[in-house]
């Protein structure tokens, strides 16, 4: 008589838990060399573009990208910090770290946008402004200052994507805005990790330490009220899938502009005004 064979039931194991990234880990990932970078995001976002140069003053700061370009039937101002995807590209532009002349690119073209009525869109991805001493002797300050009040008061609505790192007031300068919408893992803060690890316990290692205590990541900071909505990466990152990141740019960008073209003028600076004033108030 042939034996019954009973089968073993092998108890299958849960799958494991992806590790929850760190505040550090999003810092390496935001400044990753392979996420698309402004003129990546203007081509999948924009229908059309036409890039415009000169602060009529200076030059023309290669770190600052500007132009008209159209996004789903709104004819768009365009702004973004430029790092570059090349050697060259970094070198030429200052490796996003924008020049006095660059603000106020922004703000002469920004106000033409506020003639003709269309919104503004601005990319936010830099470590922070250009700190050599041609951009002190030009007023590098007196630039960030003037482009904060002047976008505060715009009459035209505007729509901020930080997408890499939003690094100081080289970040602040153009992240003015009714709508601040922020990459899942873009980071966004008043000063470097390292920078903070080395003014605080004079040492540089300790930067993940500053990362953490900074609240630099998107979901700390809409916690906080500083930025509005956080847009979704590909499961591997923006920097793995640059196509569905950039889709995913597009489709909340479309979503804010719908959103803001209805409100009235008068309604949409106070909105802004109150935004600001609310920044730092925790209670």
């Amino acid at each position: 008589m042939a034996k019954k064979t009973v089968k073993k039931t092998v108890a299958k194991k849960a799958p494991a838990k992806a590790k929850e990234l760190t505040a550090w880990d999003k810092v390496k990932i935001a400044r990753d060399a392979k996420r698309p970078h402004v003129k990546d995001f203007i081509a999948g976002v924009c229908s059309d573009f036409e890039e415009l140069h000169g602060d009529r003053i200076v030059n023309d700061d290669k770190a600052m990208v500007a132009g008209f370009g159209t996004i789903e039937g709104f004819n768009c101002l365009i702004l973004g910090h430029n790092k570059g995807a090349t050697i060259e590209e970094n070198m030429e532009s200052n490796f996003g770290m924008v020049t006095p002349d660059g603000y106020r690119k922004a703000m002469r073209l920004a106000k033409l946008a506020e003639r003709f009525g269309n919104p503004i869109v601005t990319f936010v991805d830099t470590p922070g402004a250009y700190p050599g001493r041609e951009a002190e002797e030009r007023g590098q300050a007196e630039a960030i200052a003037k482009s904060l009040e002047f976008f505060s008061g715009l009459k035209t609505p505007i729509v901020v994507v930080v997408t890499g790192e939003g690094g100081s007031g080289g970040a602040l300068a153009i992240a003015v805005g009714d709508k601040i919408l922020m990459m899942e893992n873009a980071v966004y803060s008043v000063i470097s990790p390292e920078g903070c690890a080395g003014i605080l316990w004079r040492d540089g290692a300790r930067a993940p330490e500053a990362a953490e205590a900074l609240k630099i990541t998107a979901p700390e900071l809409l916690k906080l009220g500083a930025i509005d909505e956080i847009i979704p990466e590909p499961k591997a990152g923006a920097h793995k899938n640059p196509e569905a990141a950039i889709k995913a740019v597009k489709k909340a960008v479309v979503k804010a502009l719908k959103e803001l073209t209805s409100i009235e003028t008068e309604d949409l600076v106070e909105g802004r005004y109150n935004k600001i004033r609310s920044y730092g108030n925790f209670y």
